[in-house]
């Protein structure tokens, strides 16, 4: 029975792992240089729980200053444009009094504040009132991020919890801020409660206006096996992630896997990962359409382990490989892996006959001399 036990080991070899090279995506070094594939591990971390909201960035209440004339008159000369840095106490504008004189006397407006220009609405020549809005400043050294929350979450916000802040115009920057204040009054009619943060712009980055998606920390819990939310793939009834082959170099290989809780960076894994994992954070959308990749798990195999496998990754018998040595000659790799099993079976089985004809001559001639 052993030839055949022998016959079986690849085969049971290959039903341990019967989607290995399906699921098997092996590229070269160039590709993977070109698809700029980026990694994490799988780890046990502290999970933060979100609450997602959508709001916007306004000017922080006090950093908005109005530049006006006390005197009727006409502009005499606008010395700022928008978008102008200026600093509190600089000359912006020169307004022309009406009382008669010659030349008719002027007086000096100034910046009641350090900050950019936002609005110049007077030219040259234009007549003034004290109740003109000329020119409007803002200080953008820290804004204010509002965040429209659903009522119904209302009740698990508080002063003093942290959000990541991302807006439209940045999406590669996250911002950090806490809770200032939260409303008084909800809205009615969008039915959310206003949630404000101060956040620190000393690069003038977030600007009124801009649209802001927010992810509010409520809660965390510890020891939770989570990876990037970049990582996954899939669609709902069925989420996966490449990870990297444990033996074989630049192989990936597509693993199922069951999701729990997610917040706006990472994802709660239930099944399929094991903590050192490595997945695919950046790349791994490409990977879907490299099919089986540039090289063949065979290659991979033979270079790993210095010897020969089949096409599916399973070692190769010593029938196998010297079938695949004389038949080599004529028929490609899939036909002689296919010929090497029945070659093999042949062999097996005509050995098997062999042994027990020559049983049945010894037993014959025994029972003749008997």
């Amino acid at each position: 029975m052993k030839p055949f036990l022998f016959l079986l080991t690849p085969l049971l070899i290959a039903a341990a792992e019967p989607d290995r090279a399906a699921n098997t995506v092996i590229l070269d070094e160039t590709s993977v240089k070109h698809l700029r594939l980026e990694f994490a591990e799988a780890e046990e971390t502290s999970f933060e729980e979100t609450v997602f909201a959508l709001g916007h960035i306004e000017v922080l209440p006090g950093k908005k200053a109005i530049v006006s004339s006390r005197i009727p008159g006409r502009a005499f000369s606008v010395l700022v444009v928008p978008h102008q840095q200026v600093d509190v106490g600089a000359e912006v504008a020169w307004v022309e009094s009406r009382q008669p004189g010659d030349p008719p006397p002027v007086i000096k407006l100034e910046a009641p504040i350090n900050g950019m220009v936002s609005k110049v609405d007077i030219v040259q020549g234009q007549p003034v009132t004290p109740d003109s809005s000329l020119i409007e400043i803002v200080n953008l050294e820290t804004v204010e991020a509002v965040a429209s929350v659903p009522q119904h979450l209302a009740g698990r916000l508080a002063a003093g919890l942290q959000a990541h802040i991302r807006v439209n115009a940045l999406p590669e920057r996250v911002f950090e801020a806490k809770i200032a204040h939260i409303a008084t009054v909800a809205d009615e009619t969008t039915g959310t409660i206003e949630a404000a943060f101060h956040v620190a712009n000393p690069e003038a980055l977030l600007r009124p206006g801009m649209r802001a998606e927010f992810s509010i920390v409520v809660s965390h819990r510890e020891n939770v096996m989570s990876i990037p939310r970049s990582a996954v793939q899939g669609d709902a009834s069925q989420h996966f992630v490449y990870i990297k082959d444990y033996e074989l170099k630049h192989a990936f290989v597509k693993v199922p896997v069951v999701l729990g809780a997610q917040n706006d960076r990472f994802a709660e894994v239930l099944q399929g990962l094991l903590p050192g994992d490595e997945v695919v954070t950046r790349g791994a959308y490409s990977l879907g359409f490299a099919g089986k990749g540039s090289v063949s798990l065979k290659e991979a195999m033979d270079a790993a382990h210095g010897h020969p496998h089949n096409e599916d990754g399973t070692e190769m018998t010593k029938e196998q490989i010297a079938a695949a040595g004389h038949e080599g000659h004529e028929h490609d790799d899939h036909d002689a892996g296919r010929w090497n099993m029945l070659t093999t079976f042949f062999a097996s089985t005509t050995g098997l006959l062999l042994v027990l004809l020559i049983v049945s001559m010894v037993l014959n001639r025994k029972a003749a001399a008997h």
